[in-house]
């Protein structure tokens, strides 16, 4: 069964639920809002997800990636799709007109990655890191290498990677050693050796252009020492640039996507920005790949909850008393509550996974292009503080309840044959890249909270509480209530205890994101959803099953801080 995008549920959720046009329009206007384009650029989406990119999850998985002689070729059919992908002109859906682009809000991309990561995660791999690289580009480039390089990044007809892990340096950028050399025409000569770079090399674009951060000659020690440099694969006149992939991993998954071993031999490069600026430019790619990252764990969560719907629906085992779905056979699996408690669960995960995800895009807009300051302010602090939650909080729920979700199959989830087992070998490296969960916990706690005390967060908090009815959603008034507390007790607790906040830091976003969910479950039971069981069922699976671990986060955080 390939994945179907839900364009019902996403449509609901974004134009209803979070009214996305109205929130929108003082940012980005009547025309570019307009509930009727928004709707049919979604069902066009949807069409070309369904029918083109998920048919080639499952066949582009065992083959794999082939390396030879330096060169990539990717799994059959991909480059047909992704030629026809970049035509269509889906990679320009939100890059400014002036580009080429389309001019939508980001929030539409977001809803189209979500769904090409659930349909075939190893496929959208490749164009994953476009927008980043065009954000990047277009802020931080020279007029020169926008003229070059902008329109065909923009259009995804020039695929683009981001090199920063080296073989002895992982999250810990400041020990790069790749190094640049200024030329006397202007440009740099790139040499060093970079990891786990996804799509460094592959057939699906003519050219690949590379973000590699690196050091100039006289760079300091440490981050705030590193350059950006772009480094193409083809140089302006149609030459071949030393950039030389060594090798392909072999991986746990993500067979579809060549992660590679790159090495720059005094490759031609150009500095992106300010010299030692580096990370500045690189992290305008990094926080929109990293909510990116978020959606491919809620997407791939939707496809395993998918696979095992259906396999529930016809699975026939022991009757099971109590009331139970008409339409489907007494002794499917599907009625029986062990199973139910797993759909419904996952169904609530990925429900206020959407809310979150989507409204997050919509700050980002705000953020950017609101014309009242205190409102850009306010959707800024947003993104800053949801983005490391939403990360790490649907990634890991993408693995394990993927995982979950295969224990519907019983054994036959454990073999290849029904696909379930893709999507949970896929799903695991989500945890890990644009920065590991724990660097997420840490970012939020370390480095947003504390230093203000907890005044962001606390402004965040007052947005979900302001929007929260005081009769119908007092358990989750008082949970902020709760979160506002232990924020105050952890950031007391750090002025005396240095190391605290370190190994607090994952319970404390575990339990942001709990808080964080109950607001999105309450903005969906004031649509009328509540009455459908397609929304009450989760909401109430939430409730029992999920928002109960609220408790014992915040009971580990109060075991640290007595």
């Amino acid at each position: 069964m390939h994945y179907q995008p839900p364009l019902a549920d996403n449509r609901f959720l974004l134009l209803e639920v979070l009214d996305a046009p109205g929130q929108l329009r003082p940012a980005c206007g009547d025309e570019r809002t307009d509930p009727e384009l928004l709707g049919q650029v979604l069902e066009e989406a949807a069409r070309f997800v369904g029918g083109v990119v998920a048919p080639l999850r499952a066949t582009g998985d065992a083959p794999g990636c082939r390396f030879e002689a330096g060169r990539v070729e990717t799994p059959p059919g991909f480059r047909q799709a992704y030629r026809s992908f970049w035509q269509a002109g889906w990679p320009a859906l939100s890059c400014a007109p002036e580009d080429g682009g389309q001019g939508l809000p980001w929030v539409v991309e977001g809803v189209l990655y979500e769904w090409l990561s659930a349909a075939n995660h190893g496929w959208t791999m490749a164009p994953g890191l476009l927008h980043g690289a065009y954000e990047c580009l277009r802020h931080h480039g020279s007029d020169a290498l926008k003229a070059q390089y902008l329109p065909k990044i923009a259009s995804g007809e020039w695929l683009a990677t981001m090199c920063l892990t080296e073989p002895h340096a992982g999250s810990d950028l400041g020990l790069a050693r790749t190094r640049g050399t200024p030329q006397a025409d202007g440009s740099v000569r790139v040499s060093g050796t970079k990891i786990f770079i996804s799509g460094g090399e592959h057939d699906l674009s003519d050219n690949i252009v590379h973000l590699v951060l690196g050091r100039l000659p006289d760079a300091p020690a440490g981050p705030k020492g590193l350059s950006l440099f772009l480094v193409p694969k083809l140089l302006p006149d149609g030459e071949c640039n030393a950039a030389h992939c060594e090798r392909i991993e072999e991986k746990m998954g993500l067979h579809g996507s060549p992660t590679c071993v790159m090495r720059f031999d005094e490759a031609t490069g150009w500095l992106v920005g300010e010299a030692h600026r580096g990370l500045a430019a690189m992290f305008v790619m990094m926080n929109a790949a990293r909510l990116h990252v978020a959606l491919q764990g809620v997407g791939l969560l939707d496809a395993a909850l998918q696979l095992a719907r259906g396999y529930a629906a016809e699975r026939r085992q022991m009757r099971v008393p109590g009331p139970r779905d008409a339409s489907q056979p007494a002794d499917a699996i599907a009625g029986h509550p062990a199973v139910r408690r797993i759909l419904e669960t996952q169904q609530a995960w990925v429900d206020a996974g959407r809310v979150l995800a989507y409204q997050t895009g919509i700050e980002l807009d705000l953020a950017r292009s609101h014309p009242d300051p205190t409102r850009r302010e306010a959707a800024q602090q947003w993104c800053s503080l949801l983005t490391p939650v939403l990360k790490s909080a649907f990634t890991e729920q993408g693995f394990h309840g993927a995982s979950d979700c295969l224990q519907v199959f019983g054994g036959h989830g454990y073999v290849r044959e029904w696909g379930i087992e893709q999507i949970v070998r896929d799903a695991r490296v989500a945890m890990i890249y644009e920065g590991t969960n724990e660097i997420q916990a840490i970012d939020l706690l370390v480095r947003k909270v504390l230093p203000d005390g907890g005044a962001s967060l606390g402004a965040v908090l007052d947005r979900l509480a302001g929007d929260l009815d005081a009769a119908r959603d007092a358990p989750l008034l008082a949970s902020v209530q709760r979160l506002r507390a232990a924020t105050t007790a952890v950031t007391e607790r750090a002025r005396s205890d240095p190391e605290h906040a370190y190994w607090v830091a994952g319970d404390f976003l575990r339990a942001t994101a709990l808080v964080l969910m109950g607001w999105a479950w309450s903005r969906v039971a004031r649509h009328g959803a509540a009455a459908q069981p397609r929304w009450r069922l989760p909401a109430e699976a939430f409730g029992r099953w999920i928002l109960p671990e609220l408790s014992m986060r915040l009971s580990m955080l109060d075991d640290r801080t007595a």
